[in-house]
């Protein structure tokens, strides 16, 4: 009787593809094996007609020329804007000194009010004195005039609320009710803006005054003595 060997060589020795591993993972196919579909990372669908294509191209381009015409427009008004601010500056940028200047300007007034009726006719001094305060505030008036700034005398005007600021009410039955009578203080313009309005007394008790025409501002109702004209 034959002895089998303990060790199952012959066993091992008879079994095909001994060693091999069982159970493993397969390997992965050849990607550049014939038959193997390679698709692009991130590829979105591509317009399936060329009618499709046409129209994304019009509508992206609307929306572009939509843009860009906005944005001229846009331009368009900040260099509009720019020009108007730049006028304004130059032409207002006297205000504040302007102010002060007609201040000191209403001191020539008063010099020439102080002296009394006929007198500088009696006294030759005082008459060329007298004339040369006037020709100064006569300067001083061209000089601020040729930036714009203009002197609001408004005798016998219709009260402006705009222009004028009342003080006081006097009864005058020979002139229409809300005339300026009697000016205390004289205004000043500066362009289009007031720079300082005029200080005034207003009639009343006269008759009534005329009715602007259609489509005019008409004299106003002065307010109370001592307010302020409306801005």
């Amino acid at each position: 009787m034959a002895n089998t060997p303990p060790d199952g060589s012959e066993q091992n020795a008879g079994t095909p593809g001994a060693g091999a591993s069982t159970g493993g993972t397969p390997a992965s196919p050849n990607p550049s094996a014939p038959g193997a579909a390679a698709q692009p990372a991130g590829a979105g669908p591509a317009p399936s007609t060329p009618d499709e294509t046409i129209a994304a191209l019009r509508a992206e381009a609307a929306d572009l020329k939509d843009k860009l015409l906005r944005a001229h427009a846009e331009v368009e008004n900040i260099r509009k804007r720019s020009e108007r601010e730049k006028e304004e500056t130059a032409k207002y940028a006297v205000t504040r000194f302007a102010r002060d200047i007609v201040n000191v300007g209403d001191n020539f007034q008063r010099a020439i009010d102080a002296v009394p009726a006929g007198a500088a006719e009696q006294d030759a001094a005082l008459k060329s004195f007298l004339e040369g305060v006037t020709m100064t505030e006569r300067e001083l008036l061209n000089v601020l005039e040729r930036y714009a700034i203009k002197r609001v005398q408004p005798v016998g005007e219709p009260f402006n609320p705009h222009l004028h600021q009342a003080v006081m009410e006097i009864q005058r039955s020979d002139v229409p009710a809300g005339t300026v009578v009697q000016v205390f203080q004289a205004g000043f313009t500066i362009g289009d803006r007031v720079l300082r309005p005029a200080m005034v007394a207003v009639s009343k008790g006269g008759p009534k005054p005329a009715q602007a025409p259609e489509g005019t501002a008409g004299p106003a109702t002065p307010p109370p003595a001592g307010e302020p004209p409306p801005s």
